[in-house]
């Protein structure tokens, strides 16, 4: 009998390629009679996924047309969730809104992360440490050449995680998430150089609390079923996040001048003239605190 394939395309950064594993799953429970292709920019994070058949990177499919298009019985999901209508308007979550531009039936399903032995090893060597350990991401994201270490619309006030450290280091051994040069907390144990995307995703594996943002870590806690506390600033937690987590949203005016945004709100980089805070006292630290400690 002749194969027939279901290929699925992903672009991006990678959170959103952490919450595209429930699009393929997704594609699989539609068409289960097909084997699963994956072209994406993280082959890493789907190739532990028995139901998916074979992951290529982006730019590295020899044959890929011959093998699986030409003659062949395939179906392509390669469309955009970013730009529909549903996600522009912050009407669905990003998985909803990514199925229904894919004409997919959708039932719930959610990513997962699955780690090999010698993943978890990694893992086991690299975060082994005496004390429990708090994960703080302070900063992040996919832009690696943006103009800025801190992005005003996702990044967390560096008064508000040092008040966050100095609370929790007597119980805890904290490691910050950061990009590389960015502000670096007292008291705690920096991961700012890159590290492989399972390397830094079995810190979670090892962590027993997480204080995120809006960034790949807190799609990967999701996946692997961790709560976390996650910090929102411009961006939406009913779009972006998960009912698993516990959500807390800033306070920002609502009622400024956007001159350069154009089908968003608000880009990732976090535009210095459209900022509308006067000041960086967007969170209660207490409201955090309570946040992490009920987890």
């Amino acid at each position: 009998m002749e194969k027939k394939y279901s290929l699925f395309h992903v672009e991006g950064g990678l959170g959103k390629h952490v919450a595209s594993i429930a699009i393929t799953k997704t594609i699989k429970n539609n068409y289960p009679d097909r084997e699963l292709i994956v072209v994406c920019a993280y082959p890493e994070i789907f190739i532990n996924l028995p139901f998916i058949d074979r992951v290529y990177r982006l730019g590295n499919t020899p044959y890929f047309y011959e093998d699986y298009i030409l003659d062949k019985d395939t179906l392509i999901f390669k469309q955009e969730p970013y730009f529909t209508t549903s996600h522009i308007h912050k009407e669905l979550p990003l998985i909803e809104s990514w199925c229904n531009v894919l004409n997919l039936e959708y039932n719930g399903e959610k990513s997962e992360l699955i780690f090999n032995f010698r993943q978890r090893q990694r893992g086991f060597q690299l975060w082994n440490r005496e004390r429990p350990i708090m994960v703080i991401q302070t900063n992040g994201g996919p832009l690696e050449n943006q103009p800025y270490l801190y992005s005003w619309t996702r990044d967390i006030p560096y008064h508000t995680t040092q008040e966050l450290v100095n609370y929790f280091s007597k119980d805890y051994h904290i490691i910050q998430v950061a990009r590389h040069k960015s502000n670096i907390l007292a008291n705690v144990e920096g991961v700012y150089e890159p590290l492989s995307n399972m390397e830094l995703f079995s810190l979670l594996l090892y962590s027993e609390k997480q204080i995120l943002i809006d960034s790949s870590l807190q799609h990967a806690t999701a996946a692997l079923n961790k709560k976390s506390t996650v910090l929102w600033v411009a961006t939406s937690p009913d779009v972006f996040g998960y009912d698993l987590h516990d959500n807390i949203v800033a306070d920002i005016p609502r009622n400024f001048k956007l001159p350069d945004s154009y089908l968003f709100d608000y880009n990732f980089n976090g535009a210095l003239h459209e900022c509308p805070l006067l000041t960086d006292n967007i969170f209660d630290i207490n409201e955090i605190i309570s946040s992490v400690e009920s987890i």
